[in-house]
């Protein structure tokens, strides 16, 4: 018996006990007077920029103008118009263009800002961490107060792949120094739909 079989045979007899997940009284977590007001509070404390919108069509406007823009500008929302689906098979060399991204979200918790994004909505799954600057649509009365909720409303594995995503991407070294954009999207605009 080789010393790879030996741990692995280890560690499979050593296996702790299926401990069952606690039940959350959902009655009794966190609540918040204004869901939206808590989601856009957090949001810009992280970066994020969040507008909210009467209705579609102001969307619809900016994505013609930031195509006009002259810049690689990707609509992944069919209420916006045309989809840009050719990018479903696009490397990320052909991805690291992308100026803009237009991405619709399915479900945005207040306690942190973040936004579930299925695969299909990303065209890409590369798109949303390759794009300059990421714009995310989602309707407000798709905000719950908190994380468990979220993940009560959606279906993990619908899809091959999904993400939560919260705001700009950011990392800070050894000396705090806060580096906004560096591992993905400079910017994060969440355009939330009355």
């Amino acid at each position: 018996m080789s010393a790879r079989e030996k741990i692995l045979n280890g560690i499979a007899i050593n296996q702790p006990e299926l401990v069952a997940l606690p039940v959350m009284d959902m009655n009794v977590i966190i609540s918040y007077p204004d869901v939206f007001e808590q989601f856009k509070m957090m949001l810009q404390s992280i970066g994020g920029k969040v507008e909210l919108v009467s209705n579609i069509s102001v969307l619809k406007e900016r994505l013609i103008a930031d195509k006009a823009s002259g810049n690689f500008v990707i609509n992944a929302i069919a209420n916006l118009g045309e989809l840009d689906s050719q990018v479903a098979s696009f490397t990320a060399s052909e991805l690291e263009k992308v100026e803009r991204a237009y991405i619709k979200g399915t479900i945005g918790a207040a306690e942190n800002g973040a936004i579930w994004i299925y695969e299909s909505q990303m065209i890409n799954r590369l798109l949303p961490f390759i794009c300059q600057h990421l714009i995310l649509v989602i309707d407000k009365k798709n905000i719950v107060p908190t994380m468990h909720q979220a993940y009560d409303s959606i279906e993990v594995a619908k899809e091959g792949f999904g993400a939560f995503i919260a705001g700009p991407s950011k990392t800070a070294d050894i000396e705090q120094s806060l580096v906004i954009g560096a591992h993905g999207a400079r910017s994060a605009t969440i355009y939330v739909l009355e």
